[in-house]
């Protein structure tokens, strides 16, 4: 049985690059065709409307229509070169695509993946492995918990003593004198300003 070779194996990356360079390359030059047509029928346009011979407005009006109908034709190869550019662009992107994952099969880590039975294998001893140590983490911070838990706190070093009360009554007796200090001035300052302004 006679096996032959697919056309596209044959084609370089080169060849499709060349080609797209070459619908670019004429899609630029219809483009700037397109500009100099558009620049061309609006003189026309202008000279149309200030002629006052009716023959010649009618030359005119027959030109920018032949003009915008050129201009038309070459829209449509534009778009026609576009399309065609898209398609070998997609096909540059194929051959990237298959050389990229021809060569990646190539690595040496890679051939190893290709033994299923033998990843299945490792795979679940490192998931046991895993197991194993988290059973052994959460064992130990389960003791942690007991113990932490049975811990009571020595309310003669931690806790609040009569004389702490005290303190802690006085700083708040203190930082309330000085807001209603800070009130008092402000409105004494303020009253000052206004009658100022009298």
């Amino acid at each position: 049985m006679w096996f032959f070779k697919n056309k596209y194996d044959k084609m370089s990356r080169e060849e499709v690059v060349d080609a797209i360079c070459k619908l670019e390359q004429e899609e630029k030059e219809i483009e700037e065709g397109l500009s100099a047509k558009q620049e061309q029928i609006n003189q026309l346009m202008a000279k149309g409307k200030a002629e006052k011979e009716k023959d010649v407005k009618l030359f005119y009006a027959k030109k920018i229509n032949s003009l915008k109908l050129e201009r038309e034709q070459s829209v449509q190869r534009a778009m026609y070169l576009m399309y065609n550019t898209q398609l070998l662009n997609k096909l540059k992107t194929a051959i990237d695509d298959n050389q990229f994952f021809k060569n990646t099969t190539k690595i040496p880590l890679n051939k190893l993946l290709a033994d299923q039975k033998g990843l299945a294998k490792f795979l679940n001893k490192a998931l046991g492995t895993k197991t194993k140590s988290e059973d052994i983490l959460t064992s130990a911070d389960e003791v942690f918990k007991e113990v932490e838990e049975s811990y009571d706190k020595n309310e003669s070093i931690y806790g609040m003593s009569d004389q702490d009360d005290a303190l802690l009554a006085m700083f708040e007796t203190e930082e309330q004198i000085d807001n209603e200090q800070e009130m008092f001035s402000t409105s004494a300052e303020t009253k000052t300003s206004s009658d100022e302004n009298k």
